[in-house]
């Protein structure tokens, strides 16, 4: 059969559908991923063939630039208080009001058009030549939900992380139907119903949900859902990769990996950390007896008014290339550190909020006793000395470990991507309807 990948422009998120793409194709299926030209490099370093569509115009510049000065002081007033617009995983009654639910779903639709819409047409244009059975789509990626049904080809969402979008859209529906009835906007289906009729076709809910997921989580965090699940396990891939000299031997001290995504180079105004918070973590554990690997693009490194003598600084290392030697990880929320650190049973320290559904995840990390998080609300919890207090926990709790072991069991238990690709066979035979 015919598979297609459909990825926004951002490559961790590429990186979480590499392997699913490499399984199909080892297993004797056509595969493509299609993204904005952007990321048409990334694609074909994977091994992979990349369908370049849409704009070329940067995703970040896409999203800054749907915002005027007004937009842009509510999202940060709301984001100072973990709003729904950047925590999706909010699911307390009183906390979901018609008022917030509305609000977020009109900024919703303004962003997955600023990140979808130029794809939509070429993308479209592509399927119907190329006619995929089956398109996956990450859970941003709604340009192949719709390309899919334009087509008739079956269609899979891939969350990244804990499905949080598809528990917030159940709960915006439900609190949607409790309004008067000209008052039940639906502005994230009006628009990919927009989109749906302009090729003949009607919005259906599972434009929003996909009609089954491709779900890479440790089964036990997995939050319950109608669509139907196709579990996976994970292969990491970190982009094109080399093993430093310096990874090449045992570590004379316990090594922790500090590391806060490959792209924010990009996205300075969503850090997990500010630079006056990097520099109170560095010297909080300067006199701690291990060696402290802190992955930091350049021109931030520059930034630091000291490095203390247990610190390496670098760019990039690959994280299953180095996790694999640590006691300890300390990550922003990212999906890769958090899968990679479980298949490797080592503890991790996750900090902020600038991950949708880490307000779930976080608490759960903690339940299944592999590690800790620290949300940020109040700025003193990201101070060095509390980031030092819970490192040194992890570094000396053996429970720690022992619950990282547990989670890896589980990760380990579930089905490789190439022994998935039966099941994903049947799945589209279920839901094609070309």
């Amino acid at each position: 059969m015919r598979v297609l990948f459909v990825t926004i422009p951002w490559r961790s998120h590429l990186h979480l559908v590499v392997s699913t793409g490499w399984a199909l194709q080892t297993a004797g299926h056509e595969v493509r991923v299609a993204s904005g030209p952007e990321l048409t490099e990334a694609i074909t370093s994977s091994g992979l063939t990349a369908v370049p569509v849409g704009s070329d115009a940067p995703i970040m510049g896409k999203l800054e630039g749907l915002l005027d000065a007004e937009d842009l002081k509510k999202v940060e007033e709301l984001a100072e208080r973990g709003d729904l617009l950047v925590d999706m995983s909010e699911n307390r009654e009183e906390e979901l009001t018609w008022e917030r639910l509305r609000w977020a779903y009109r900024m919703y639709r303004r962003t997955h058009a600023a990140m979808n819409d130029s794809m939509v047409e070429d993308l479209v244009e592509y399927c119907r030549w190329w006619k995929p059975d089956l398109v996956v789509w990450d859970w941003l990626s709604y340009a192949g939900s719709i390309a899919a049904t334009a087509v008739g080809a079956a269609h899979a969402r891939m969350p990244i992380g804990l499905n949080v979008e598809a528990q917030m859209r159940a709960n915006y529906l439900r609190v949607r139907e409790q309004q008067a009835p000209e008052h039940r906007e639906d502005p994230l289906g009006d628009w990919l119903g927009e989109w749906a009729q302009k090729y003949g076709k009607s919005f259906s809910e599972e434009m929003a949900t996909g009609q089954f997921t491709i779900d890479q989580m440790v089964g036990s965090m997995v939050l319950t859902s109608d669509v139907p699940h196709l579990p996976i396990g994970y292969v990491p891939y970190n982009g094109r990769s080399v093993v430093p000299d310096w990874t090449r031997s045992a570590p004379s001290r316990p090594r922790v990996l500090a590391t806060f995504g490959v792209s924010l180079e990009k996205a300075e105004r969503h850090q997990a950390l500010s630079i006056e918070q990097l520099q109170g973590m560095l010297d909080s554990v300067a006199d701690l007896d291990v060696e402290l690997v802190l992955t930091l693009p350049a021109q931030l490194q520059k930034e630091l008014e000291r490095v203390p003598d247990n610190t390496r600084m670098v760019e990039f290392v690959p994280l299953h290339v180095i996790i694999p030697s640590c006691s300890a990880v300390l990550h922003h929320g990212g999906i890769g550190p958090f899968l990679d650190s479980i298949a490797h049973e080592v503890p991790q320290l996750m900090v902020s909020r600038v991950l949708p559904d880490i307000g779930e995840r976080g608490p759960r990390l903690e339940k299944a006793g592999a590690g800790l998080w620290v949300s940020g609300d109040d700025p003193e919890e990201l101070s060095g000395a509390r980031i030092r207090e819970h490192l040194v926990r992890l570094l000396e709790e053996p429970a720690f470990r022992e619950g990282a072991g547990r989670l890896r069991q589980e990760l380990a238990a579930q089905p490789t991507p190439g022994e998935a690709v039966r099941e994903l066979e049947l799945l589209t035979d279920r839901f094609r309807t070309r």
